[in-house]
């Protein structure tokens, strides 16, 4: 009888990679994941079923996704209780320090996009958002990519709207589109 090898012993951590590496910020995942299909499975609940539907309805994917999310970050949570799994990655060893910037900037992509949908509309909220993400990415372009936010969100508004009939607020360009 042949035991397993034993696992190589972890490299030590990069500077400022500490975080990355710890069963805490490993369990953190596992239950943000959790809590993630919680929410999914809630918004599943709140999504009004048709009785038009004879076996699978509008509920049956979001159910399996929140589900699934809830499994998978039971088990995240109880690897990292065990000791985590991203001490021994590589990519958790040598990460870069966290860049406040770039998520300051995604998160402001993200409000812009919430406060602005309903007074702007699409195509102006998404294009704005557009320009801070791809700033967050490193982006020395801001023209380049609002010419090609305009682009792109205009052409999601027109798809939704003209060849699906699904109205996804056009806000001050409604005269316009």
């Amino acid at each position: 009888m042949t035991l397993p090898p034993t696992p190589p012993a972890p490299m030590p951590l990069a500077p400022g990679a500490a975080a990355a590496g710890t069963p805490g910020a490993d369990l953190a995942v596992g239950l943000f994941v959790a809590l993630l299909g919680l929410l999914t499975l809630y918004a599943a609940y709140a999504i009004p079923t048709s009785p038009i539907y004879a076996q699978v309805g509008a509920t049956a994917v979001p159910y399996l996704v929140g589900a699934i999310l809830v499994l998978l970050g039971a088990a995240l949570a109880a690897v990292a209780l065990r000791g985590g799994w991203s001490g021994g990655l590589e990519e958790a060893m040598a990460a870069p320090p966290t860049n406040w910037r770039a998520l300051a900037l995604l998160g402001a992509g993200l409000l812009v996009q919430i406060a602005l949908i309903d007074w702007l509309g699409f195509v102006i909220a998404a294009t704005i958002q557009y320009v801070l993400v791809c700033a967050a990415f490193g982006s020395r372009r801001p023209l380049r990519d609002l010419g090609i936010g305009i682009a792109v969100t205009l052409g999601a508004y027109l798809g939704f709207s003209r060849l699906l009939g699904v109205n996804i607020g056009a806000g001050v360009l409604e005269g316009i589109l």
